[in-house]
């Protein structure tokens, strides 16, 4: 008998097998985030990305024209780029040199009329393109050159998303990390999405909104959430702002959706933040965190942040105190939500090999679980039934 996790076998969560599927007809297969547009900013520079079996890089041309390519150079395969950077006015390969122009052409092969006495068609072998395109500021590739739009792949989600302009506020560099979850990605995703757990796992971290009045749903495979400040913090709530508003006044609360496969998006009246999901084995997941807050002066800046102390003093705390606590470094007596997520992924992922493990009801607030189950069954049959 096969154990299951509501929908889906627990092998989804734990085998290497379900993995290189959902490599091969999920993540190679839709729109990938691959940074923000101020990451590309001038011709040569440029930003890759994994998209499944994909390694994919946006380079700005010397038409300032954002295009995308295959990191595969046409000679043996070796990858041409690293995950960051700016060259000069070409793309060359380190293996043999060859090298290729801003727009995907190759224009030199080391002792050409030497190594290749019978001659070499350059022109048969350029890079192999990929689809780029940019949503609020933030760029998205595709490994499939003529792929559905990504307006049409988001589709009715997007006026569900929150009233903000990302692409005009500025990032906060201190805020941005990257770090490990010794979890399936699915696990980390649906932990994003249970509404379940805000008021019981982050009952102190995140009290600052009413969990019990949020608003969620589906669009497609794409996961939409709102819910409205708390009474003790939206009663002041423009004193209460840790940092200056980044949209209209009479916008309340906070987005916090989920994009297929794995794009989290949390904004709030004061910040705009990204939540990227990069699974890299059955049991091990990459986060990347990314924030933009108020394009303002630090004297607003310092301003609010008078205005506020007050409310964050009292604010908040750890979910467990005392003769409670583990040890000094228990991820339950931090303070910190994100730690507190961290933990409960990896003590769920370790659970999954239990042969005692019985998975229990799904509760109202964890429908969104259950969907995005649907949701990954429903994308991977109609991949498989495509490539027919």
């Amino acid at each position: 008998m096969t154990r299951m996790y509501h929908n889906l076998p627990l092998d989804a969560y734990t085998s290497q097998d379900w993995f290189d599927r959902e490599q091969r007809l999920i993540f190679s297969r839709t729109w990938r985030y691959a940074g923000l547009v101020e990451d590309v900013p001038e011709p040569g520079h440029y930003v890759s990305v994994q998209a499944g079996l994909n390694n994919i890089f946006i380079v700005m041309g010397r038409d300032f024209r954002l295009r995308a390519f295959h990191n595969i150079c046409r000679h043996r395969g070796t990858q041409l780029i690293r995950a960051v950077g700016k060259t000069q006015k070409a793309l060359t390969c380190p293996y043999h040199d060859w090298t290729y122009d801003l727009e995907g052409n190759l224009v030199s092969v080391p002792d050409e009329a030497r190594e290749y006495p019978n001659g070499i068609d350059k022109s048969c072998l350029g890079l192999k393109p990929a689809a780029v395109d940019v949503w609020r500021g933030m760029l998205f590739v595709h490994p499939d050159p003529n792929p559905p739009s990504l307006a049409a792949y988001l589709g009715e989600v997007d006026p569900l998303l929150g009233p903000h302009k990302p692409e005009e506020l500025v990032e906060y560099e201190d805020a941005r990390q990257t770090y490990e979850i010794k979890a399936n990605w699915k696990i980390v995703v649906e932990n994003y999405i249970d509404v379940y757990h805000l008021s019981h796992l982050h009952s102190n971290t995140l009290h600052m909104y009413d969990h019990a009045k949020a608003e969620y749903g589906w669009k497609g495979p794409h996961y939409h959430f709102w819910e409205p400040p708390s009474e003790a913090y939206g009663k002041d709530l423009e004193a209460n702002l840790p940092t200056p508003r980044v949209i209209p006044e009479q916008h309340r609360g906070a987005w916090v959706p989920m994009l297929f496969p794995g794009l989290g998006l949390g904004a709030s009246e004061d910040s705009w933040n990204l939540f990227v999901i990069t699974p890299l084995a059955p049991d091990l997941t990459r986060i990347e965190n990314r924030t933009k807050l108020a394009n303002a002066t630090s004297w607003e800046y310092s301003k609010q942040s008078w205005s506020s102390a007050g409310f964050w003093k009292s604010f908040g705390g750890p979910k467990y105190s005392g003769d409670d606590v583990a040890s000094e470094d228990d991820p339950m007596a931090s303070g910190d939500f994100t730690a507190e997520d961290i933990y409960a992924c990896e003590q769920q992922q370790k659970s999954l090999a239990s042969p005692y493990l019985e998975i229990g009801p799904a509760s109202t607030g964890e429908s969104p679980i259950t969907n995005h189950q649907k949701a990954i069954l429903e994308f991977m049959a109609q991949q498989e039934t495509a490539a027919k």
